[in-house]
């Protein structure tokens, strides 16, 4: 009689001690090698100890990881030649895995992303901007980001009300995705700032992103009931030097964003 292991998340799976079939192979997935029968027995023991693993990580990308691996693991055992009973059990746990898989991807991209403007959060752009930080390093390639400061903020939400603030919002990060290069993203840094991080741009290519999306802006200026909208920013650009800190980045751009501030709005200023 098979037996069941709970595994995270209430998961039963069929363990059985036969062995599968002397001639049943598995192909593992990553590598193209062909692996030893896997039994019931093994699958269980197996799938155990990725449930071990899960609960020892917080990080959603590793137990995104461990699913996939003990999705593969399932498949392999699926093809194996196992009784009706064990099939339909292996079925089953391949589709709670994939469901599973499915539900964290999701909340990972919800815990990364602003629900207003679907633009990174503040945790989004940290992981976002180390991430980038380190293959620039690798690579030795050129990295720009830009604080962008969106003019008259408070003058929008005082004359027509927060609703209309929240739209303005959506309209610039709306605007800034259609004009970004496809490796570019953008971030809600907090309010009405938002970042831009733009891999393997010099500075004089990140400034042509930035005019570029000042035209857009002046082109489509928002429509809220009878009135339009002009939608302008001020921003501070920053190159990253090899072995920057994010920190002293954001600081090098922040500056450079007041100084826009400080001159006229409307300006973009590069960071000395």
């Amino acid at each position: 009689m098979p037996t069941h292991r709970p595994i995270r998340g209430g998961l039963r799976l069929a363990s059985s001690s036969e062995p599968a079939s002397a001639g049943a192979r598995r192909v593992d997935g990553r590598e193209g090698r062909r692996e030893a029968p896997v039994s019931t027995g093994d699958y269980s023991s197996r799938i155990e100890d990725y449930a071990k693993r899960i609960r020892q990580t917080n990080d959603v990308g590793d137990i995104i990881s461990l699913l996939e691996d003990a999705l593969r693991e399932t498949h392999a055992l699926h093809t194996a030649n196992e009784v009706e009973v064990v099939r339909q059990q292996v079925i089953h746990a391949e589709n709670r895995i994939e469901r599973l898989k499915a539900e964290l991807e999701l909340v990972n991209k919800l815990v990364r992303e602003d629900q207003l403007t679907g633009a990174l959060n503040r945790r989004g752009l940290d992981d976002t901007l180390l991430r980038e930080s380190a293959r620039a390093d690798r690579a030795k390639a050129p990295m720009c980001i830009a604080l962008i400061d969106l003019d008259n903020f408070k003058k929008v939400n005082d004359t027509f009300g927060h609703q209309a603030g929240d739209a303005v919002l959506v309209h610039l990060v709306g605007i800034i995705k259609e004009t970004l290069r496809s490796n570019d993203l953008i971030g809600r840094y907090g309010g009405e700032e938002f970042m831009l991080i733009l891999p393997d741009a010099r500075i004089d290519e990140a400034v042509a992103v930035m005019n570029r999306l000042q035209r857009r802006l002046a082109e489509r200026p928002l429509a809220w009931g009878a009135a339009k909208l002009e939608v302008t920013f001020s921003a501070g650009l920053a190159l990253r030097r090899p072995g920057d800190s994010e920190v002293t980045l954001i600081n090098q751009a922040d500056q450079a964003l007041y100084e826009a501030k400080r001159v006229g709005k409307n300006r973009i200023i590069v960071a000395s």
